[in-house]
């Protein structure tokens, strides 16, 4: 199966999503839902529809420097990477499936994902002293009972909680941190409320979630029991990966709009775009999005041979998500009112990209992690001697 290309990709987003994008979506993931379910039979007719996972699940199974234009394409919107079924939660829940899950997991769980009959979530975050940076501080707790578990915990910032079938969620057990799959109609498993969050259109939203009394059976455990921290260590390298390529494109469309506001908008007798500092702008920005495209290339291309990527990742996320940051502030200042607008795109992006730097991680906790790590490898003995 030939992958598909960027252009396809684009004119997928240019033709059925924008035209559906609305502020009826704004912290509103069940209308959300709603649009989602007429694009992703559009996404499939187009043979644009499940690029990350293998064929056998109805995938298109492209590699990471194949996807990487692809969801950046589908990134101008904040539809399109649903409507493909490549959207944070439930790409890298797929992968976690496809890794850990049993062949009943993927019979019940794995595949009505990937058919887009429902949504998940990931529960790891919880209140302090809960974990949250430090997945090591985690509260909840999973005692062996007949037959199965009883969990009892509290989460929240869970994106893709309201509306999910069923979330993962990480609690701590005899042997260690353990993940286990819970339908979200079990007794005992309880969404408290949704967050209205900045970013206005995430998938599912972010919800607080209560497991209380809550019992699952044996088989809900996914994995090993006591692997869950190194199993959402593999999880979450891929999924900054798919930010890095998803959310550059929302930056690209913020920045094609202001390039387009500057060359039509005149001042004092000329065109904005004449003016040397709006000129500065766009080339920093344009800067910002090669520089980071190169970074996910690389690490793509890691990923593709088998390689471990946790430093280059890390790197990569903390690059990345600062340097969008900045393209879309220079969208917006260029912009101008356009560009504080909330019935407009650029304001509505800028507020999307923000959470980027604290999402999968926060950028000091990479930075402090990165640099303890290239200190521990300049004490270690260079066999090659002093260079």
């Amino acid at each position: 199966m030939a992958a598909p290309t960027r252009e396809q990709v684009r004119d997928f987003v240019q033709a059925c999503c924008l035209p559906r994008e609305s502020r009826a979506h704004v912290h509103d993931p069940l209308a959300l839902d709603a649009t989602l379910a007429e694009l992703r039979p559009l996404a499939r007719e187009r043979g644009l529809y499940l690029p990350t996972l293998p064929q056998r699940f109805g995938g298109l199974g492209l590699g990471w420097v194949e996807r990487a234009p692809l969801l950046e394409e589908a990134g101008r919107s904040y539809l399109g990477p649903a409507a493909m079924n490549c959207a944070a939660p439930d790409q890298p829940n797929m992968i976690s499936l496809l890794q850990q899950g049993r062949p009943d997991q993927h019979q019940r769980y794995l595949q009505p994902l990937a058919d887009g009959r429902l949504r998940s979530c990931f529960a790891m975050t919880e209140p302090a002293p809960g974990a949250g940076s430090d997945p090591s501080m985690l509260m909840t707790q999973a005692r062996r009972v007949a037959n199965g578990w009883e969990l009892e915990g509290r989460k929240w910032f869970i994106t893709g909680a309201v509306g999910a079938a069923f979330a993962i969620v990480l609690a701590q057990t005899e042997e260690g941190p353990t993940q286990f799959i819970v339908d979200m109609d079990t007794p005992g498993m309880g969404l408290v409320r949704s967050i209205r969050s900045s970013d206005p259109f995430a998938v599912g939203g972010h919800g607080e979630l209560r497991l209380q009394a809550c019992r699952v059976p044996d088989d809900a455990v996914l994995g090993e029991p006591g692997l869950g921290l190194q199993y959402a260590q593999q999880r979450l390298e891929p999924a900054r990966l798919s930010h890095c390529m998803r959310l550059a494109g929302r930056a690209r469309r913020a920045l094609e709009l202001a390039q387009d506001h500057v060359l039509r908008r005149h001042s004092f007798g000329s065109p904005l775009a004449d003016l040397q500092q709006i000129q500065a702008m766009v080339a920093d920005a344009h800067i910002d999005l090669y520089a980071s495209r190169l970074m996910v290339a690389d690490c793509a291309a890691r990923m593709d041979a088998g390689q471990p990527v946790k430093t280059e990742s890390a790197m990569a996320k903390v690059f990345v998500s600062e340097a969008l940051n900045r393209v879309a502030d220079r969208a917006a200042q260029m912009a101008g009112a356009h560009g504080m607008d909330e019935e407009a795109p650029i304001a509505l992006i800028q507020r999307e990209l923000r959470p980027f730097r604290i999402y999968d991680g926060a950028s000091e906790l990479h930075r402090a992690t990165l640099g303890r790590r290239f200190l521990k490898r300049r004490q270690a003995p260079d066999p090659r001697g002093d260079r």
